[in-house]
């Protein structure tokens, strides 16, 4: 009876002392109409010497810096017995109480009203919470546990859905600071679906679908059929789905025409935002960021790159690993698609020809590499500026440059190695997923080595592919499963030039360096008035134009600039797209090895 006397004391304590340390918010909306929402956040046993608290500038998911704190006012500060503590901002989204009590309680009011995968909204519809948007936290207690609770008695349909610990009394628990801000939530009278898959141990987990849209609950319920389907091709790469806290994973996808959209990776959830009046009749187009961020909740949630663990929410954080964390789940969100059956091979070659035409073709790729891409996110990722950039020609987004490594990596596995990138990302999650270690490039690089028994290829690989930027020979990686590169315009004519027709005025955007445009000393906002003395006055005009010539002809360009007529002499190319095709559309055979590439590699994985 001591035993379990003294057990019991020791739980009680153990309640105790983390409820002396609990970080508890609490929101309610008493102007929803106006999208504001009330918050308050208490804190005990502040240490002695000053409490400062701060907006995030940053977001999971994101790594452009974010001014959560612009939407932030009537900010108070309160002792336990409710009495006013002196409050100072030392920043735009800081705060400091000099002197606080031991237990200081702080108020604000939060306005939200923008839709997407990090921001917040709130509306007579729904609240739709992206943590570090909406509730402030105090430094230096990241490791503290948090409650939150969700004051809506007003709106009697509304209900949570999140991937927080629930306590009851609409009350919600994070371990710490990095869990919660990772937990996006979403109150709203949604409908829900929900599936279970077991993994080789016998270990079921539950995904929930939960949509707050426009649609009957049949559809709700077919398109959760249509997700298991593709949640089973992801499982089949990684060989397990990754293990789920509580056991439950969470889609919380939100559907309407003048939301923001976007899609945004969480550990054991996704916020999807789609600008569509529903889901019935847009089923497959909506699934793409489906199957890219369910992708996530292995690669960067587990499977984390250096610079985003522990995550840092005072600025942009930053890695050189996107091309991979995020390139390469867009690789896959697509290829598992086809794998599925919701994408045909044209789909799949649609895609693959835009990663290809970017990487051989865009200035920016031939310049930088896909290590210079990821590092350039902090600029690039929703991130907002005033004043014009040259991203064109010095960027190539790290998603497109990602996936077209992966491709190559894809392809030169299987036709050097008899292996395939699904073998390298379970190698990688087996060394650096299951154990969440954050990997660096050289780690990436040793397994690569390891799993192809042939470390040159990878340490040649690293340096030509990843920091370099060589390109593969994708003409010939491609023939190996039956398709043909070429050019998608042989002979034609190129002038680099893109109007934006402007009452009737052709103005010039951003020439790319190396193009046509570009070495005739044209520039975005120039004015084109003639070529070889035609006026331009809308596309038809140009595209006639330009066809009426073949590369290498010189052209008589007519501009202004800042009103200041001008001539330059403009010598055409050829027209560098290219395209991938089916051999069999060609003149060329299919052969039986050909096909069975192609099969292993775009066909079900699921036994």
């Amino acid at each position: 009876m001591k035993k379990i006397l003294l057990g019991i004391g020791l739980l009680a304590s153990t309640f105790t002392a983390r409820a002396q340390q609990e970080i508890r918010y609490e929101i309610s909306f008493p102007n929803v109409v106006h999208h504001e929402a009330e918050i308050s956040m208490v804190i005990p046993n502040v240490p002695k010497g000053g409490l400062k608290f701060r907006m995030s500038r940053s977001s999971p998911g994101r790594y452009a810096t974010h001014e959560f704190g612009k939407n932030v006012y009537h900010v108070k500060a309160f002792d336990s017995n409710g009495k006013p503590l002196i409050l100072q901002q030392p920043e735009g989204d800081v705060y400091v109480v000099p002197s606080p009590s031991t237990t200081v309680k702080i108020t604000y009011t939060l306005f939200g009203n923008w839709i997407d995968g990090t921001y917040a909204g709130f509306d007579e519809t729904h609240a739709h919470l992206n943590m570090p948007a909406t509730f402030a936290y105090p430094l230096g207690m990241d490791n503290r546990p948090r409650t939150v609770k969700f004051n809506y008695s007003e709106k009697k349909d509304w209900k949570v859905a999140t991937q927080l610990k629930p306590l009851g009394n609409n009350t919600y628990y994070a371990s710490n600071l990095q869990y919660f801000m990772d937990s996006p939530t979403e109150l709203a009278p949604y409908k829900t679906a929900s599936f279970t898959l077991a993994n080789p141990d016998g270990k079921i987990q539950t995904i929930h679908l939960v949509s707050h849209s426009n649609d009957e609950q049949q559809t709700i319920d077919q398109y959760a059929a249509m997700l298991k389907k593709m949640v089973m091709e992801h499982q089949a790469v990684w060989g397990e789905l990754a293990t789920y806290d509580y056991g439950h994973y969470y889609f919380l996808h939100d559907v309407y025409p003048d939301y923001a959209g976007d899609g945004m990776e969480h550990r054991n959830s996704t916020s999807i935002v789609q600008r569509t009046p529903q889901i019935a009749g847009y089923e497959n187009q909506l699934l793409g960021t489906f199957s890219h961020e369910y992708f996530h909740s292995w690669n960067v949630e587990r499977f984390r790159p250096k610079g985003l663990e522990p995550f840092d929410f005072s600025h942009a954080n930053l890695t050189e690993g996107l091309w991979v964390a995020e390139g390469f789940t867009q690789y896959y969100g697509n290829l598992l698609l086809t794998r599925a059956g919701f994408r045909t091979v044209d789909n799949a070659i649609q895609t693959f020809n835009g990663l290809v035409n970017t990487v051989l073709n865009m200035p920016a790729s031939k310049n930088f590499s896909p290590i210079e891409a990821s590092r350039y996110a902090v600029f690039a990722d929703a991130g907002v500026s005033i004043d014009l950039t040259n991203k064109q020609n010095i960027f190539t987004s790290y998603y497109t440059y990602g996936a077209a490594t992966a491709l190559a990596l894809d392809l030169r596995l299987r036709s050097d190695f008899k292996l395939t990138l699904d073998d390298y990302m379970r190698a990688l999650w087996k060394a650096y997923g299951k154990t969440e270690i954050a990997y660096g490039m050289s780690d990436l690089e040793k397994t690569l080595g390891t799993l192809t028994k042939n470390p040159i290829f990878a340490a040649n690989f690293f340096r030509d592919y990843v920091y370099g930027t060589k390109k593969e020979d994708y003409e010939k990686l491609l023939r190996n499963a039956g398709f043909v590169l070429r050019k998608a315009a042989p002979g034609k004519a190129y002038s680099g030039m893109r109007f934006n027709f402007e009452s009737g005025k052709a103005v010039l955007g951003q020439t790319l360096a190396g193009s046509p445009a570009y070495q005739a000393g044209l520039d975005l906002d120039n004015i084109i008035v003639s070529i070889d003395g035609t006026e331009i006055k809308d596309q038809a005009t140009l595209t006639k134009l330009t066809d009426s010539h073949k590369p290498g002809d010189e052209i008589t360009i007519a501009y202004t600039y800042h009103g200041i007529a001008k001539k330059t002499i403009l010598v055409l190319a050829e027209n560098p797209a290219l395209e991938i095709v089916p051999i069999e559309k060609t003149d060329g055979t299919l052969t039986p090895s050909m096909k069975t590439f192609r099969d292993q590699w775009l066909q079900s994985q699921v036994k």
